[in-house]
């Protein structure tokens, strides 16, 4: 199956709260995830491609599978199966579970969150009013809708800021998601029609690319030209 048609890392424009060493970037902010699914795995595998590290990542979930499968973000990465209070404890923390999961999962964290948290839901539905309300008034959230093409910096990730969020706060998350590719600022009342389009595109549009390659070699085409061909029509 074609990846992202061109495989490179965005750069980080507005270093900010980052740290560049070498072909490193260290990012100044501990990173948590309560959820350790394929955003997760998403998100942590383009930090790793685009060469971000950070002084600490802490990701729960109760499956250890699932925590076994995410990249080692050079080898700082804590995981802790069915405990989410160390993850939510962290400067940045990404809630990434389903909806539904929700109304369990946010009340759970509220005494372990750190006052001035900034916390990411991933989840598509739940509205900023309604995350507070679950995490116990607790408000500095913002809402993102990341896709799959983050994987080699070629996302396209819309985030909405919560009121209580600074512009310094709204900074650092862009820095945050820009090396992963486009991250631009939205009205919150569109994030599911985001979620549908371009969250959800990629597990639509690849399948066909794919089987465009396949009939491509079919016909005639050599593997390496037929991918390009496609790639390049598809870009």
């Amino acid at each position: 199956m074609p990846r992202a048609i061109r495989e490179r890392a965005c750069p980080l424009f507005d270093r900010g709260a980052v740290i560049a060493r070498g072909d490193r970037i260290m990012f100044e902010k501990t990173i948590g995830f309560v959820g350790a699914g394929r955003i997760a795995r998403i998100l942590l595998g383009g930090w790793e491609r685009a060469g971000l590290e950070f002084p600490a990542v802490v990701a729960a979930d109760v499956d250890g599978a699932a925590l076994q499968r995410l990249p080692r973000c050079g080898g700082r990465l804590q995981t802790l199966q069915g405990d989410n209070s160390v993850a939510a404890q962290q400067d940045v923390v990404f809630v990434a579970v389903h909806p539904p999961a929700m109304a369990e999962a946010l009340p759970a964290l509220a005494g372990s969150l750190r006052q001035n948290a900034v916390v990411v839901s991933l989840a598509p539905k739940v509205k900023l009013t309604k995350l507070a309300e679950l995490a116990g008034g607790f408000n500095r959230f913002a809402r993102a809708i990341p896709n799959a093409p983050s994987l080699v910096g070629q996302g396209f990730n819309p985030l909405a800021f919560g009121d209580e969020l600074s512009a310094a706060d709204r900074g650092l998350l862009r820095r945050l998601f820009e090396p992963l590719g486009a991250a631009p600022e939205v009205e919150e009342r569109t994030l599911e029609i985001y979620a549908v389009i371009t969250a959800m595109g990629p597990t639509y549009l690849w399948p066909q690319l794919a089987e465009l390659v396949e009939q491509a070699k079919s016909f005639g085409l050599a593997p390496a030209d037929a991918l390009h061909a496609v790639g390049r029509m598809a870009a």
